[in-house]
């Protein structure tokens, strides 16, 4: 089996079904093993996604199977010049491969180096990036010289033991501490009016967060990547939620940001929480965390719990949410390797 285990170059777009049927099944295998307790995303809204493209990032997607089971999917991406990120990130190349549980340790994880140095050559990267959070994907990325460089910590917090007077508390709190500031919600899109003035707003925010050792460039949304990213969830139904710390000057002092989607009902994710440096220290944190949750207790009577990612070295935001009732889920790290010690490796 191993010498027919050749890698195939998948255009979404053009995909049969006999693609997409060893597609979801490896897709199920794959959530099966890593998200078990978590809802399995449609097929259909997953093809929608895959199909419609990225006009800001080069994405390819290849296969490797074996008697009609697909043993492997790979994708990997880099900025287009499209994206405002070019210049600062062009170097970066950002990968996912998973393997299915039953075909490891037969040489299909090592048929992807080749692919990945070849596409980075293509398109003049010099840095690979990976993510893992099980054994087999740590134990292979150390065998192919990778280094660790950020860490990231998933909790979960289960909204029935919610202490909602806390979270009372830290409302009056902020308003107590901040009579200036006044705090907006907004439901699914932004206006478009409102893009021009947000998106560098919320570019300065984006680059506070902590990246640890992590190669990587400027974070930079404009409002054209933010329609984009509306089209994508309008495919699948989901809706974004914000809430905004403005002060009496009109600047955003802080942001919170949550998704919802109709196939995970009971699942929100907290996404980006940040408060500007200069607006520290007064409980802007806690007082925009606390308002969102209250008001998503409002919008989904029937979710159950509350998902958030964060870098390991995030004390402060860790701290909140501790305190909310946050508990660790699972860690990913993030590995970086450049182009020529993965040219090394190829060499063995």
């Amino acid at each position: 089996m191993v010498g027919e285990m050749i890698p195939v170059r998948v255009d979404p777009a053009a995909a049969d079904r006999d693609f997409w049927k060893r597609y979801h099944e490896l897709r199920r295998v794959r959530q099966k093993e890593l998200r078990p307790d978590d809802p399995v995303q449609p097929d259909d809204e997953v093809e929608a996604r895959m199909k419609k493209g990225n006009p800001f990032e080069f994405q390819h997607y290849y296969e490797i199977s074996h008697e009609g089971v697909m043993l492997s999917s790979f994708y990997g991406e880099t900025v287009t010049p499209k994206n405002a990120e070019y210049e600062t990130n062009k170097h970066l190349f950002w990968a996912d491969v998973y393997v299915r549980p039953d075909a490891r340790r037969n040489g299909v994880g090592a048929r992807w180096v080749p692919v990945i140095a070849k596409l980075m050559e293509e398109s003049g990267s010099s840095v690979l990036g990976v993510s893992t959070e099980v054994e087999s994907g740590h134990g292979f990325l150390k065998w192919l010289g990778a280094e660790q460089k950020l860490t990231e910590i998933e909790s979960r917090l289960k909204i029935s033991d919610v202490d909602w007077p806390m979270l009372d508390r830290w409302v009056a709190e902020g308003v107590r501490r901040s009579p200036q500031t006044r705090l907006e919600i907004y439901d699914g899109e932004l206006p478009d009016e409102m893009l021009a003035d947000f998106a560098p707003q919320l570019t300065s925010l984006l680059n506070t967060m902590p990246f640890e050792s992590l190669d990587i460039g400027d974070i930079i949304v404009t409002p054209e990547r933010m329609k984009d990213w509306y089209e994508r969830q309008a495919l699948v139904g989901e809706v974004q939620h914000q809430v905004l710390a403005r002060e009496s000057d009109g600047v955003i002092s802080g942001m919170t940001d949550t998704t919802w989607a109709p196939y995970r009902r009971t699942l929100i994710y907290q996404q980006f929480t940040g408060v500007r440096p200069d607006a520290r220290g007064r409980g802007l944190g806690k007082w925009i965390k606390a308002a969102m949750l209250l008001h998503m207790r409002e919008l989904y009577p029937d979710a159950e719990w509350i998902v958030t990612e964060n870098a390991h070295s995030n004390g402060p935001m860790l701290n909140i949410n501790r305190t909310m009732g946050f508990q660790p889920y699972r860690t990913a790290v993030e590995y970086q390797i450049t182009r020529e010690k993965l040219g090394a490796r190829l060499s063995v």
